[in-house]
């Protein structure tokens, strides 16, 4: 309540840019851009419960596939009807909510798809890491919150300090470094996940992931922005929230997904092969969690299992401990896909520019001053 009301007086003194006169809300494409990306997010959320193609035992199936695929395939062309509703609306002469025109432009795009690959690998870290700390861990939320400050100090300090010590750096360079210290950072934090890990071995990889955002945010902003003429920053930035808000919810749909299949199936494998679960305790629980094993901690499950079965001790102990192991095998993987997303961020960035936006607008300003002078004395 305390940051709300911080914002809340903060925001009344703020003003707002005059509406253009005769502008109307796009509400056909208000509609399709929400169902369209409603269905492609909804999709990949279920993926770790239904299945990606191939639909998992006791979920819903269409046409014999899951309905991951064809939620996903749905949604690309709801969006692809909004891109043609938009482009009718422009030849019409009407207010759209996008100009399918600027996605043309090769650094706006860069730029764009930047943003996304950074806010898809940050959401599904922020969805990822609080899950070990608190759910396998046990702690608590403010202890859970002091752990993840590392990551948001040296954003900070990136963030303000790469443009203020090298004001001339390379955008193209300096992103490139930015994904390599974010990739770098969860590669060591999947090396350093184990069954008997503490708390404290987030906080190394935590670092290097922190001044890696920092770094792509002190440059991708400027890199958008830039990328087309002044009065048509606006849409840059609706276009702008638009993909981090959808890499976002893409991050932690993908980390999510990833979590449940990879913790369902470990859960299965060390149930199988674990001598002291008998087999009719194996086949029941393939039957009652096919649809997917829930994340919970080891006190959790152990209280379920006593007080909803009639397991011995000995069998119980073994089934915490396979889910024990799996939980942190499903932690590995969905963090070593979020690193694989890092690494893949990093083979888009040669649209981005080698040089800054003010050098190369303060050099064009040079010339049609020294061109202006030169017909000057012409004259």
């Amino acid at each position: 309540m305390l940051v709300a009301i911080v914002i809340y007086f903060f925001t009344r003194r703020m003003h707002d840019t005059p509406a253009e006169e005769g502008a109307e809300l796009d509400l056909v494409g208000t509609a399709l851009s929400a169902v369209g990306f409603a269905l492609v997010v909804f999709g990949i959320l279920r993926a770790g419960s239904w299945g990606f193609v191939t639909p998992k035992p006791g979920a819903p199936e269409w046409l014999g596939l899951s309905p991951v695929i064809w939620l996903i395939l749905g949604g690309g062309c709801v969006l692809t009807l909004f891109l043609s509703w938009e482009r009718r609306r422009i030849a019409r002469g009407e207010g759209a909510l996008l100009d399918p025109t600027m996605l043309r432009v090769r650094q706006l795009r860069g730029g764009l798809t930047s943003f996304w690959f950074v806010y898809l690998v940050q959401a599904g870290l922020f969805f990822v890491v609080p899950l070990f700390l608190s759910v396998a861990l046990g702690l608590s939320a403010i202890a859970t919150g002091v752990r993840l400050m590392p990551l948001s100090i040296t954003l900070l300090l990136a963030a303000a300090g790469v443009p203020r010590i090298w004001p001339h750096a390379s955008p193209r360079l300096v992103s490139r470094v930015g994904f390599l210290l974010l990739f770098v950072g969860l590669v060591v934090l999947v090396a350093a996940l184990d069954a008997g890990a503490g708390a404290e071995i987030v906080t190394g990889p935590l670092l290097l992931c922190g001044l890696g955002i920092g770094a792509l945010a002190s440059q991708l902003g400027s890199v958008t922005v830039s990328a087309v003429p002044d009065e048509r920053s606006g849409e840059v930035g609706g276009l702008q929230n638009t993909f981090t808000q959808l890499g976002a919810s893409i991050g932690v749909a993908v980390a999510g997904a990833v979590l449940i299949s990879a913790l369902t199936a470990s859960f299965f494998t060390g149930l199988a092969g674990d001598p002291d679960v008998p087999d009719r305790v194996v086949q029941q629980a393939e039957v009652e969690l096919s649809g997917g094993i829930p994340f919970v901690s080891d006190t959790q499950l152990e209280q379920g299992l006593s007080a909803e079965t009639d397991l011995s001790a000995s069998e119980i102990d073994a089934i915490v401990e396979s889910n024990a192991d799996a939980r942190i095998a499903s932690l590995r993987a969905s963090l070593a896909v979020l690193a694989l997303f890092a690494l893949g961020g990093m083979f888009f960035l040669g649209s981005i520019p080698t040089r800054q936006p003010s050098d190369m607008a303060a050099e064009e300003g040079g010339a049609t001053g020294a061109g202006n002078a030169d017909e000057t004395v012409d004259t």
